[in-house]
């Protein structure tokens, strides 16, 4: 068997941090091509072009900065070009940004590749609910699974033990990935139960927004803690009523569930970013802008997309939590009144 190429598509802070790992298992191994294609969205650094910047001094001084990328990852431009020859696509870019990638991608993609999204978002079809690995399967008809877990990416970039959950129908292709991805310090468990394994990396963005206004507002650890709980039990819910029999319980409680839910609500961007906004005098958008040094928020919009599901299905009343973090984030709703959400909240779902 010829080794197998990798490319990871988007190199923004996790797409850079999963480089490195990927970056250093494609060294060890004789499974794979030691080239690691890096899709760049190309931007000017102080007058020099990003992909220059990596492959030069092997850092992404903008996404990733202070942490070196391995020798063996090339950073390239044209999406294309880096997918060209690719049997292993890994997708990381910002949900919103999926379709129009895609489109890039259609026809040139090998015969045979396999594909993994570490995307957290989710799409509105015509249908109702579309997953983000059902929109990049489609497209280019290739075989998707999905990876999400509590993975902050500084943390996983600083090698500090983690874990994550691989959701992934074929066996043979879970262990491919297993060998690509994992480290001692960022361990992978493999579950077929996909759709609630990406769900759950979605879904959980809209808890952490509920989790930076109980911070903005200045309320303690139980209310926080109350968030949590009822954010997870609304993402329980929405996952039944989308995946119907499929899913499995047990799967909230791998990395993907409930350890991703805790430290998205204690760390990361949705949450800071929230925190900012109950605390008053700017959009969401303000502060993306602000805040994030080009990286983009996914927990407001995820919560639009989670709305628009729900009023087509005429179940807003059923998630009154997901539905005021969408209120307050673009309705207008003051954010002063989210404690009322939480204090009508049903006992049972």
């Amino acid at each position: 068997m010829p080794p197998l190429k990798t490319c990871i598509v988007g190199s923004g802070n996790w797409g850079s941090a999963i480089a490195k790992i990927v970056g250093q298992n494609t060294q060890k191994s004789n499974r794979f091509d030691p080239v690691v294609k890096l899709w760049v969205f190309e931007e000017l650094i102080n007058g020099r072009k990003l992909t220059e910047i990596i492959n030069q001094e092997h850092e992404n001084v903008k996404y990733l900065p202070g942490r070196k990328l391995p020798h063996n990852v090339v950073a390239v431009a044209d999406v294309g070009e880096a997918a060209n020859g690719a049997d292993i696509l890994i997708f990381v870019i910002p949900h919103q940004f999926i379709p129009k990638t895609c489109e890039q991608l259609m026809g040139k993609i090998k015969a045979g590749a396999i594909g993994i999204s570490l995307i957290k978002g989710i799409d509105e079809g015509p249908e109702g609910l579309k997953l983000i690995s059902d929109i990049i399967r489609e497209k280019l008809k290739i075989e998707m699974s999905v990876l999400m877990g509590a993975n902050i990416a500084n943390e996983v970039a600083d090698e500090m033990f983690c874990e994550t959950t691989i959701g992934c129908k074929n066996a043979n292709s879970g262990k491919i990935f297993k060998e690509l991805l994992q480290t001692p310090n960022f361990r992978i468990a493999v579950v077929d139960d996909c759709d609630t394994v990406e769900l759950c990396g979605a879904l959980k963005n809209i808890v952490a927004v509920g989790a930076g206004f109980c911070d903005g507002l200045g309320f303690g650890d139980n209310t926080k803690a109350a968030v949590i709980r009822l954010g997870l039990m609304e993402m329980i819910a929405f996952t039944k009523l989308f995946c119907k029999d499929t899913v499995q319980i047990n799967t909230f409680l791998e990395s993907c569930g409930v350890a991703d839910l805790i430290t998205t609500c204690y760390g990361g961007r949705n949450r800071k970013v929230a925190e900012a906004f109950a605390r008053g005098g700017k959009t969401i958008e303000q502060l993306e802008q602000e805040m994030l040094n080009g990286q983009k928020l996914q927990g407001p919009q995820t919560s639009a997309e989670v709305y628009k599901i729900l009023k087509q299905k005429k179940m807003i009343d059923k998630f009154p939590l997901f539905v005021n973090i969408y209120l307050i984030c673009y309705e207008g709703k003051s954010v002063k009144e989210f404690i009322t959400c939480l204090q009508n909240h049903p006992e049972h779902m």
